[in-house]
């Protein structure tokens, strides 16, 4: 959403500016009308581009990361969303209503870990392990389920195959809980921070009252 309205303001400002300097170079200095829109198409997409790139940097300076950082995580992002989509398919190629929920507390949890780290990239970091093996695992396993499962003929060897795969994939749920709870850690400690400060003013009170009371 915050790039959202950052676009709409380079396109504003972009927009203004344009006009302005075809105004100006037209009307004030009385150049050509076609090298004035030239001049104020030129000025606006500066504008544009200035503000864009003043962004960028005001972004990868918050989030603590270099140019070259941000473009490995996006790459990184943009493969991870590739594979969220096929562990979607996965999941609806061999639906069944005993994993129903387990399968929509993954979706809930693998894209919570991927919208947290596109919105604060910087938290990539924490959750190299989900990006580099726990989302692989789950997405072939699923992939995987599925597959066996649409089988029409299922043999006692398929279904011990099964079987241990949804294990395994009931153990990769947790793992991913776990990947989720580390990259809300610095969120979680913080808060039992600011927990700790409001009991402690709240102790403090009725010492203070009795204090002016005497």
């Amino acid at each position: 959403m915050k790039s959202f309205f950052q676009f709409v303001l380079r396109s504003a400002a972009g927009g203004f500016v344009s006009v302005l300097v075809w105004a100006i170079s037209f009307l004030a200095f009385h150049e050509d009308i076609v090298i004035s829109l030239l001049y104020g198409l030129v000025s606006g997409m500066a504008v544009f581009f200035t503000l864009k790139w003043v962004n960028r940097r005001q972004f990868l300076r918050s989030n603590g990361l270099t140019r070259r950082e941000y473009q490995y995580i996006k790459r990184n992002l943009k493969e991870a969303k590739l594979k969220i989509n096929r562990l979607q398919k996965a999941f609806i190629r061999g639906r069944s209503l005993s994993n129903m929920k387990q399968n929509i507390d993954i979706i809930r949890v693998v894209n919570r870990i991927y919208f947290i780290t596109k919105k604060e990239p910087k938290r990539f970091f924490q959750a190299e392990r989900f990006y580099y093996s726990h989302l692989d695992s789950i997405v072939e396993l699923s992939e995987k389920y599925a597959f066996l499962n649409s089988q029409p003929s299922k043999t006692p060897e398929l279904a011990d195959s099964l079987k241990e795969t949804k294990v395994t994939i009931n153990q990769l749920t947790d793992t991913l809980e776990k990947d989720l709870y580390i990259v809300l850690e610095d969120d979680i400690d913080h808060l039992q921070f600011e927990l700790d400060v409001a009991k402690q003013e709240l102790q403090k009170r009725p010492l203070e009252i009795e204090d002016r009371r005497k």
